[in-house]
């Protein structure tokens, strides 16, 4: 295109350098009084899509918006960098104006290369146990719904993380609730986004992360737990079906212990050990946060625990319980409900919020030991188990009535 008497840009497609999927490189040339210079875009498109004569990729192009944003900005750019060597300069070359835009010769990073940086790194620390494979598929799943957001909403596969905008959180958090995604856990996933964005300005790769003022606002929801007398219906339950026993029983180690189902799966006969007070004990770090899930084992898991340990699959496979996957184990809990008569939704966290609240916080267990227990560092993670209940509220009054009145029920005048 020509921009003036003595400058042109042409944006243009160098054929021999196609690839194997049919996508061809887009070059820059910059022409100044009749002499040449350039450089690659870092762009590829298919000939198909490409109109020569306006040098822009066709509305047909998936990456139509992507391309064609990039080469209005760099044409702007180009021309910028001359008017600039002009202010200064008698004689101007192609070359110098090349150099002039040198400085912004950095291939673009996009989006989805930040994923695959973010998730990489991930990756390496799951298989070096130090993160938790439930993590890295959460992770895995943003990209998919981040890709296919961008195809519904914009009609490209990807976008250059300098052309990111507010818009893009706000659209894609609509994109989602209007998939049937629970309003949280769609904040959750731009929560993630932003995390993915900010690994990318720790590479250096943008400076500011745009849409970090998207507010994430969460609903606290009630957490189902288990009260005591539930817990001893579904221990003492009489069940013939050996998988079902099996799950019970690792369900109730769950509900007394607070572990959650990754940490249980993965606990080894080693992870048990004698503590100072003369018990035993079971830790191991939690894969999602490292930190250590330290529990004092309680007549009930430790009976367990004794029941398994010549079981075939945990001598087999060095386990301290024989814990089936994620999902037989969710299906088998809405079995073991069924039949020991529970009308509440056993899943892997019920369990964890049980030990939390029923097991520990209603008989008077401090909730930063609760939290110590549960591997948290934040006492704030804490807190969001820690469901006050009738109970509590009842034991607490009723330890109050103690200290301010006597048998009589007549308020204690003190000594």
């Amino acid at each position: 295109m020509k921009i003036n008497d003595e400058l042109s840009i042409l944006f243009w497609l160098k054929r021999e350098k196609g690839t194997k999927n049919g996508h061809i490189p887009i070059y820059v040339r910059i022409t100044v009084n009749g002499g040449r210079d350039g450089f690659s875009s870092g762009k590829k498109v298919h000939p198909d899509f490409w109109d020569e004569e306006k040098g822009m990729a066709d509305n047909a192009c998936p990456d139509y918006p992507f391309i064609n944003s990039y080469i209005t900005k760099t044409k702007a750019d180009l021309e910028k960098c001359y008017n600039l060597l002009t202010a200064s300069h008698k004689k101007i070359t192609a070359t110098m104006v090349k150099d002039a835009y040198k400085p912004k010769l950095v291939i673009e990073k996009t989006l989805m290369q930040a994923f695959k940086l973010h998730n990489e790194e991930f990756a390496e620390k799951v298989s070096k146990k130090k993160g938790a494979k439930g993590t890295l598929g959460r992770y895995e799943r943003l990209k998919d719904k981040v890709e296919v957001f961008l195809k519904a909403k914009y009609k490209i596969t990807d976008i250059a993380l300098d052309e990111l905008h507010m818009g893009i959180a706000t659209n894609f958090y609509h994109h989602l609730i209007m998939d049937d995604i629970g309003e949280n856990t769609a904040m959750k996933y731009v929560k993630t986004l932003k995390q993915i964005i900010d690994r990318a300005i720790a590479e250096g790769w943008i400076k500011f992360n745009a849409i970090t003022n998207f507010k994430c606002t969460y609903d606290q929801p009630d957490r189902e737990t288990l009260e005591a007398h539930e817990i001893l219906a579904i221990y003492n339950k009489e069940i013939a079906i050996h998988r079902l026993s099996e799950v019970r029983d690792v369900y109730i180690f769950c509900c007394f212990t607070g572990y959650a189902y990754e940490t249980t799966y993965n606990l080894e006969p080693e992870n048990i050990f004698t503590g100072i007070d003369g018990k035993l004990w079971v830790t191991k770090d939690r894969a999602k946060t490292g930190s250590e899930e330290c529990v004092p084992l309680m007549p009930i898991p430790l009976a367990i625990v004794e029941k398994y340990r010549n079981h075939p699959y945990c001598i087999a496979n060095n386990k301290l319980l024989p814990v089936n996957s994620n999902y037989r184990y969710n299906v088998y809990l809405k079995e073991l409900a069924d039949i020991c008569g529970i009308n509440k939704d056993l899943t892997t966290h019920t369990a964890r919020h049980t030990f939390a609240t029923t097991v520990t916080l209603e008989n008077d267990v401090p909730i930063e030991t609760v939290g110590k227990m549960l591997g948290h560092k934040d006492l704030r993670s804490t807190q969001i188990y820690a469901k006050i209940t009738k109970r509590k509220i009842s034991n607490n009054i009723k330890e109050l009535e103690q200290k301010i009145f006597n048998e009589e029920g007549l308020l204690k005048t003190g000594s």
